[in-house]
């Protein structure tokens, strides 16, 4: 094999920053001042592709989902229309909503009556508004809005003393009638709380679970309407698997009845997913349209890329989106730093994760300048590499003299190849099979630009010299 001229990327700026606009991507879904009704823009609803079934679509097009928020529950911020335009202006297109309410200053969702106690019969105004108010904005904007109907916080601790649903709390029950205790002390991942048992086949309790389905279906009356809302059942449980099944098919007759399609996963807390948890989303795509692999981002390095091309892999014969709504590691929060949360970031977008979003803040990067910076340079990214044709270079055969964690390769053979460098770096990228001439231009990741290109010709393999520091990618496009 024959080596060329190293190729290295400018640091010259040759132009201004380009941003990406949103209105290329997806279609502009106009839905005036109230609820669209259902069916409406029915041709634009998010829906995995027929011909890239590993990505999701909305309109002619595929679409890689990029984003950040500052919160899980975004529907309870005051500025969430500035707070979107944020994220639009950096590329972003993908939010993450979870229906809690533990956070100082929260809504919850029933009516408080002038005893301090809650009525479970009457829903709360100002948290069904907050939460038409969102959906509103997002469809405005372009954004879809990943949902988690239930988070396990909500219900032990702390947060388990103010909810509704607590006996002591409302006025439609008692801890007999229930079979609710008013304190679960214990970590939420210990399932203390039977809360999440009522399902039938389990404990059955009709009770709870009529509040449960009230709750439910006055999320579906604001939701289904729009083209634009992916649902997940829980945030990373570790619970029993029928109730997400339940409430997963509940959502699915309900949008039966309504007349659109919807698509549901459940988010599994193990981090390892080789883990028996996964397979119940993965072996059933009957019921879960797509793969919710955030708890995948705890690991880092090899071991983050191997376990996405692990479930990428298992899922072959009937491949579809795998999301990852959450991008854990920001310098200070408990779950790593924040160059953790951006390899993590870009090795889900080169790796074929059909999502990618940061993590809200201390645990990830919400949308900071920095999560900007990357959400910026990714839409660059997609919008010049063909991301939905391309396979992950799953075992690194292509790239040579690399070190772990280096490097890691994303191609379509014989038209565009690109090499994702975490930290600076060198390796050779074989193009010994290819013939021509490719372009090679590097993008400065955090500087949110693309470098002048270089010409090369295949039919050897080709050194890929990064800076010594940062981001950058390395885009090959034959000419």
């Amino acid at each position: 094999m024959t080596y060329v001229t190293s190729v290295r990327p400018s640091r010259i700026d040759l132009h201004a920053i380009t941003l990406m606009l949103l209105a290329l991507l997806l279609p502009t879904w106009g839905c005036g001042d109230g609820a669209m009704p259902v069916g409406e823009g029915v041709q634009a609803r998010i829906h995995p592709s027929a011909e890239q079934p590993r990505y999701w679509q909305m309109g002619d097009e595929p679409v890689m989902l990029l984003g950040g928020s500052r919160e899980d529950n975004l529907f309870q911020i005051d500025d969430v229309e500035d707070h979107l335009d944020l994220l639009e202006s950096a590329g972003g297109n993908y939010v993450r909503n979870t229906m809690s309410s533990r956070d100082s200053g929260d809504v919850w969702p029933f009516a408080r009556l002038e005893s301090g106690l809650y009525d479970l019969e009457r829903p709360s105004e100002g948290y069904f508004d907050r939460l038409s108010h969102l959906l509103k904005a997002a469809h405005e904007r372009g954004v879809v809005v990943q949902i988690e109907l239930w988070d396990r916080f909500d219900y032990a601790r702390e947060p388990w003393l103010a909810n509704p649903f607590r006996p002591a709390n409302n006025i439609n029950y008692t801890i007999e009638e229930s079979g609710l205790r008013n304190e679960y002390p214990a970590h939420p991942g210990s399932n203390d709380n039977p809360f999440f048992r009522t399902v039938p086949g389990e404990n059955d309790h009709a009770l709870i679970l009529r509040y449960q389905r009230a709750h439910v279906d006055r999320i579906l009356d604001l939701t289904l309407p729009y083209p634009n809302v992916l649902y997940t059942m829980d945030n990373e449980t570790n619970g029993i698997e029928s109730w997400g099944a339940y409430w997963a098919r509940y959502i699915q007759e309900a949008a039966d009845r309504a007349g659109v399609d919807v698509y549901t996963t459940e988010m599994w807390d193990a981090w390892d997913l080789r883990d028996e948890q996964h397979r119940r989303t993965l072996d059933h795509p009957d019921l879960y349209a797509f793969a919710d692999v955030s708890q995948n981002n705890h690991n880092t390095g090899q071991e983050h890329w191997d376990n996405l091309q692990w479930v990428r892999s298992y899922i072959e014969a009937d491949p579809r989106p795998l999301n990852t709504v959450k991008t854990y590691g920001a310098d200070g929060g408990p779950y790593g730093s924040s160059r953790d949360g951006t390899e993590r970031f870009w090795r889900n977008v080169v790796g074929g994760a059909a999502s990618a979003r940061f993590h809200r803040p201390p645990s990830g990067l919400g949308l900071s300048p920095l999560a900007q910076a990357h959400l910026t340079s990714a839409r660059l990214f997609v919008d010049a590499f063909d991301l939905f044709r391309a396979q992950p270079d799953v075992d690194h055969v292509r790239l040579t003299d690399r070190n772990a964690n280096e490097a890691y390769l994303s191609h379509i053979p014989g038209d565009q190849s690109a090499v994702y460098f975490t930290d600076g770096g060198s390796v050779g990228l074989d193009l010994s099979g290819e013939t021509g001439t490719y372009a090679v231009r590097w993008l400065d990741v955090e500087g949110r630009r693309w470098q002048p290109a270089n010409d090369v010709e295949a039919g050897g393999v080709i050194r890929l010299d990064a800076p010594p520091d940062g981001h950058w990618v390395a885009l090959l496009e034959r000419l």
